[in-house]
C-alpha cells in the first residue's frame, strides 16, 4: 500500500465517523510562548483543550506536521543512527473535544488497524497506565477492561507514568494513555525473545505506532491534579512507522516516504545505500533533515541566528556536515532533493509545490555559506594544532571554534583522531555547560496558576472600535523571570488592547480605578487564544471596575505602519510582479519591516516606483473597507491574499483599501490619508530569494526630513555656504583624489630611497640576511618594500615596525627557502611578537602583520626578533 493511500484511508475512516478533516497547521507556532514548534498533533488544538475556544465540530481528524528538535521532545541526535526517529514526522490523529471518550477511541483504533489496514492482531501489544502513588492515581481499569474485548490479556501490559501518562507540559491538561505497539520481527526472533519484554525498550522492530490519550485532568503549578469539567480524546499515530508496518519493511527509511529521496542522494553522491554504516547514517540524516528544513521554510520560517530560525539552521547544518564528512560532498547538493520531495508530498502538502523555488534557493545559499565556514574552520583547526604543544587539544579552543564559527565539535574530534591527536572533551563540555547555564538563567521563568475571579467569562476584543473602555479582571497570575523580574498577567472580560500578532507589536497603556490609581500595561500578547496584559503591579481592588486606556499616540503610529505594509505589498506585486509574496513583517510605532520573495536587488528606479505607488494611494484617501467575520473560502474567492505560515480559522477578517485586500487581524487607519507619507529607508537581502524593506510613515517621516534639513545646512555651512553644495563636494573629491596620488608618489619615492639605505644595514646571522628596524612608512609601503628587498636577497628575514596614530604595526617577511629549510614562519612570529605591542595578527608563512595598541613595546619586539636566528 502506498503512503498516499495509507494517509487517505486514515482520514476517510474518521470522516465516516463524523469527524471533520482539517489541514495541517503550520509547524512554527506564533501565539504559544511555551512551544517553538508544533511537536505533537494536539499542539494546534490547545485552545480547545484549555476551553479558550470552541471548535466548529467536536470531532476532528488530520495529518499534522510535527518537529521534535528542541525542548522536552528532542529527537535530533537519534536521527540517522536508528531507523525510526525523525525530526519532522506526520502525526495522524483523531480528536474529541468533550464528545466521545475511551470506549469509542479504543474500538475505532482496533477496527482501523486490524480490519481496515489488516494488521495481524497477534503482532500487536497495548499498554495501560498502571497508576501513580505520587499523584494518587489508580490503575486505568476502564481502559484495561475495554481492551480485553479485543486482545488477549497477556498482550495488555502495564505502563508507568513516564510512558503512559501524557502531559502537555509542566502545567495544563493531561491524562492516562494507552499505547499500541507492533512487533514486526521474524518468527525466529519472536521464538527466542518474547515481544512483551521489548515494548518501550527502544527496539527497532518493536515500536509504538499509536498513542490514545485520555485527557481528563489538569496539572496545576503546584503539581496537583484536578478533574477537567469535560473529557477529551487526543490520539497520535506515527505515519512513517505505520507505513513501515503496512509496507512490510524493517525500517522507516525503507518505505516509499523516504526511498525516492534516498535514491536521489545515491545518484548525486555516487554512494550506495546499505553497504557502509557511516554512509548509511549520513544518507538517513540528509533524507530526514531535508524534509524538516523544506517544510519549515514553506511555513515561513527561514534559517537564522536566533529562535526557531536557529533550530532550522542547526538541522540543515547537521545534514551538510554529514554530507561533507561521509559523502565527500564539497559543493551544495541538498537543495537538489527538494524537487523529489515536492513531487512525493506536494499533493498532500501543496505549500511544498508553491514554495519550491524559494525552498531551493534558501537551502542552496545556506549550504554555500556553511561549506565556506567548514573550509575556514579547517584552517583555524590546523592553526590550533600547529600551535599546540600537546597531543590533547584544548576543549576551550574547540569550543571557541564551535561557538564563534559554527564548526561542529564531532567533526573537530574526527579530524583530530585522523591526526593522531585527542580532544579534551571534558573541557569542551564544561564550556558548553557554562553557555547553556547562562542562556537558561537569562530565560528562566516560573508561572503560577491562574487565580480565577470570574468563572465562565468569554473575552471580547473591542480594540478595532475603542481605545478606552471599562473592564473587569477575570483572572490573573504571577510570572517571575530572570530577565524581567516579578510581573503579573491579567485577563479582562473585554479589552481594547491589541495583542502582538501578524507582525504587529502589542499595545501599551494603563488601567485606572475609581480612585484614580493607575497600573501601567507594559505589553499585550496572546496565548492559546487568550489576550494577556503584562503589568509590574496588581491593582489594589482586583474585583473593581477599571478604565482601560490604550496609548493612543503609539497605536495610531503603529496602525499607520501596518496599513503601509499592505499598500507596500500591493506596490511590490505591481512593480516587480505577482511572484512577490510576503515572507514576514514587523510593525512597530517607529518603523515597519517587510520581507518578501524576489530574486534580485531592487534598482533605484524600482524603489522610487514603489514609493510613488504607495504615496499615490495615501493621496487617494482610500477608506478602510473591513469584513470582520467572513468564511475563509469566500474571502479567498473575493481576492484576499492569505500568507503562508499563518493559521486561519473557518471565518476570517479582511482589510481592503482600494484594490489591496488581505486577510489580517491587525489594526489599521480608517483612511490612507492618515498615513501622511511613506518613505523607504533601506532595501537588502535576508536570504537567497528573500529581500527586506524597512520604511517609515507619518511622524517618523517628518522627523526624518527635519534631520536631513539640519544635516544639509550643517554641510552647507562647512562648505562656506556654497550656492551649489553638490558641485562644491565634487570639487573637494577631485582635489582629494589628486592629493592622494601625489602622496602615493612621494611615499614610493621615499621607499625607494629607504631601500638603498637599508641594504647597508642587513646583518648575516647563521647564513640568514637579517634586519629588524622601525621605519616611517604605512602598511602598504612596508609590504612593497619587503617584497622588493626579497627579490634582491636570498635567505632574507625582515621585521619592520611602524607607529601610526598612537598604534603599533609589525610586519614580518621570511624568504620562502627559509620557511622550508629553517622552519621559520612569519605568521607564528608576528603572533608571538605581537604580545610586546599588546596586539595580535597573522598571515602567511612568508609574510604576516600584527597590530597593537602599545607603541612602547616596539623596541622589545625588534630585539626579540634576533632570537629566532640565534637559537
Amino acid at each position: 500500500m502506498k503512503s498516499q493511500d495509507i494517509r487517505s484511508q486514515f482520514l476517510t475512516f474518521f470522516k465516516n465517523k463524523q469527524h471533520d478533516i482539517v489541514p495541517s497547521a503550520p509547524m512554527v507556532l506564533k501565539d504559544d510562548p511555551t512551544l517553538m514548534f508544533v511537536n505533537s498533533g494536539m499542539a494546534p488544538f490547545k485552545e480547545y483543550f484549555l476551553g479558550n475556544a470552541q471548535p466548529k465540530n467536536n470531532r476532528i481528524t488530520d495529518s499534522q506536521k510535527c518537529l521534535r528538535v528542541s525542548g522536552k521532545h528532542n529527537d535530533l541526535e537519534e536521527v540517522g543512527y536508528d531507523t525510526y526517529h525523525h525530526t519532522l514526522f506526520e502525526m495522524l490523529g483523531n480528536w474529541s473535544f468533550g464528545d466521545y471518550f475511551k470506549n469509542e477511541a479504543i474500538a475505532w483504533a482496533w477496527e482501523l488497524l486490524t480490519e481496515v489496514y489488516g494488521i495481524d492482531k497477534n503482532i500487536l501489544y497495548v499498554t495501560v497506565f498502571e497508576g501513580s502513588k505520587e499523584d494518587k492515581l489508580p490503575m486505568d481499569q476502564e481502559a484495561y477492561d475495554l481492551w480485553k474485548s479485543f486482545i488477549s490479556e497477556d498482550r495488555i501490559l502495564m505502563g508507568n507514568k513516564k510512558d503512559n501518562f501524557w502531559e502537555m507540559g509542566d502545567q495544563g491538561p493531561c491524562g492516562p494513555c494507552s499505547e499500541i505497539h507492533v512487533d514486526i520481527r521474524s518468527a525466529e526472533e519472536k521464538a527466542k525473545v518474547d515481544g512483551k519484554t521489548l515494548v518501550n525498550m527502544d527496539h527497532p522492530q518493536v515500536v509504538e505506532i499509536w498513542n490514545l490519550v485520555f485527557m481528563q485532568y489538569n496539572r496545576k503549578a503546584n503539581g496537583s491534579l484536578e478533574v477537567l469539567p469535560q473529557k477529551h480524546i487526543d490520539t497520535g499515530m506515527g505515519f512513517e512507522r505505520l507505513c513501515m508496518v503496512l509496507q512490510g519493511v524493517q525500517s522507516n527509511y525503507d518505505t516509499d516516504v523516504f526511498t525516492p529521496i534516498i535514491r536521489e542522494i545515491e545518484t548525486i553522491a555516487n554512494k550506495p545505500y546499505g553497504e557502509n554504516e557511516d554512509v548509511d547514517v549520513a544518507i538517513r540524516v540528509i533524507s530526514d533533515h531535508v524534509r524538516a528544513v523544506a517544510f519549515s521554510i514553506a511555513d515561513g520560517q527561514l534559517p537564522s541566528n536566533t529562535g526557531a530560525g536557529y533550530v532550522i539552521r542547526r538541522i540543515l547544518r547537521r545534514a551538510i556536515r554529514y554530507s561533507f564528512t561521509f559523502l565527500d560532498q564539497k559543493e551544495p547538493f541538498i537543495y537538489r532533493l527538494v524537487d523529489v520531495l515536492s513531487k512525493k508530498m506536494g499533493e498532500a502538502f501543496p505549500e511544498l509545490k508553491s514554495q519550491k523555488q524559494l525552498i531551493e534557493n534558501v537551502i542552496k545559499e545556506e549550504e554555500q555559506s556553511f561549506l565556506r565556514t567548514l573550509d575556514q574552520g579547517l584552517v583555524l583547526l590546523n592553526r590550533i594544532v600547529e600551535e599546540s604543544n600537546s597531543d590533547t587539544i584544548s576543549g576551550q579552543k574547540a569550543f571557541e571554534l564551535y561557538d564563534t564559527f559554527g564548526f561542529p565539535i564531532d567533526l573537530t574530534a574526527l579530524i583530530l583522531r585522523e591526526k593522531g591527536l585527542q580532544l579534551d572533551e571534558a573541557g569542551f563540555q564544561s564550556e558548553m555547560k557554562k553557555q547553556k547555564d547562562r542562556s537558561r538563567a537569562a530565560s528562566e521563568m516560573s508561572t503560577e496558576d491562574w487565580i480565577i475571579l470570574k468563572e465562565d467569562t468569554v473575552q471580547e476584543f473591542v480594540g478595532y472600535d475603542l481605545l478606552e473602555t471599562n473592564v473587569k479582571i477575570t483572572r490573573y497570575r504571577k510570572v517571575i523571570s530572570k530577565k524581567d523580574g516579578e510581573m503579573y498577567q491579567l485577563v479582562f472580560n473585554l479589552t481594547p488592547f491589541y495583542a502582538e500578532g501578524g507582525g504587529q507589536v502589542g499595545d501599551k497603556g494603563y488601567l485606572e480605578d475609581s480612585h484614580g490609581d493607575v497600573v501601567y500595561i507594559l505589553d499585550t500578547k496572546k496565548e492559546n487564544n487568550v489576550i494577556i496584559h503584562f503589568t509590574k503591579n496588581l491593582p489594589k481592588d482586583l474585583n473593581g471596575t477599571f478604565k482601560a486606556s490604550v496609548d493612543e499616540k503609539q497605536r495610531r503610529r503603529t496602525e499607520s505602519n501596518h496599513t503601509a505594509t499592505h499598500l507596500l505589498h500591493q506596490a511590490l506585486r505591481e512593480v516587480l510582479g505577482v511572484h512577490v509574496e510576503q515572507k514576514g513583517s514587523a510593525v512597530h510605532s517607529k518603523y515597519l519591516r517587510f520581507d518578501f520573495s524576489h530574486f534580485s536587488k531592487m534598482t533605484a528606479e524600482e524603489l522610487s516606483d514603489v514609493e510613488n505607488f504607495v504615496n499615490a494611494r495615501i493621496d487617494g484617501k482610500l477608506q478602510l473597507q473591513e469584513q470582520r467575520s467572513i468564511p475563509m473560502q469566500m474571502a479567498i474567492d473575493e481576492g484576499a491574499i492569505a500568507l503562508f505560515g499563518e493559521k486561519y480559522g473557518d471565518t476570517v477578517r479582511t482589510v481592503r483599501y482600494g484594490k489591496s485586500m488581505e486577510l489580517c487581524g491587525g489594526t489599521h487607519v480608517k483612511n490612507t490619508a492618515d498615513i501622511w507619507y511613506f518613505k523607504i529607508i533601506s532595501e537588502g537581502a535576508v536570504a537567497s530569494g528573500i529581500r527586506r524593506i524597512e520604511a517609515i510613515t507619518n511622524d517618523a517621516v517628518k522627523a526624518y526630513y527635519q534631520d536631513h534639513d539640519r544635516a544639509f545646512f550643517e554641510i552647507k555651512g562647512l562648505l562656506n555656504n556654497a550656492q551649489e553644495p553638490v558641485k562644491a563636494i565634487q570639487n573637494l573629491q577631485t582635489e582629494n583624489a589628486d592629493l592622494k596620488k601625489h602622496i602615493e608618489s612621494l611615499l614610493k619615492e621615499k621607499a625607494k630611497n629607504l631601500k638603498g639605505d637599508l641594504k647597508d644595514e642587513l646583518t648575516e646571522i647563521n647564513g640568514v640576511q637579517f634586519l629588524a628596524k622601525k621605519i616611517d612608512l604605512d602598511a602598504s609601503g612596508i609590504k612593497d618594500l619587503s617584497f622588493e628587498l626579497g627579490q634582491q636577497y636570498d635567505n632574507l628575514f625582515l621585521l619592520f615596525a611602524a607607529e601610526t596614530d598612537g598604534k603599533a604595526l609589525l610586519s614580518c617577511y621570511v624568504s620562502k627557502e627559509l620557511v622550508a629549510s629553517k622552519g621559520l614562519n612569519a605568521s607564528s612570529i608576528v603572533r608571538e611578537l605581537g604580545k610586546f605591542i599588546q596586539g595580535g595578527g597573522g598571515g602567511q608563512p612568508f609574510f604576516a602583520t600584527a597590530g597593537g595598541k602599545n607603541p612602547d613595546g616596539i623596541g622589545q619586539a625588534l630585539e626579540a626578533a634576533r632570537g629566532y636566528l640565534n637559537s
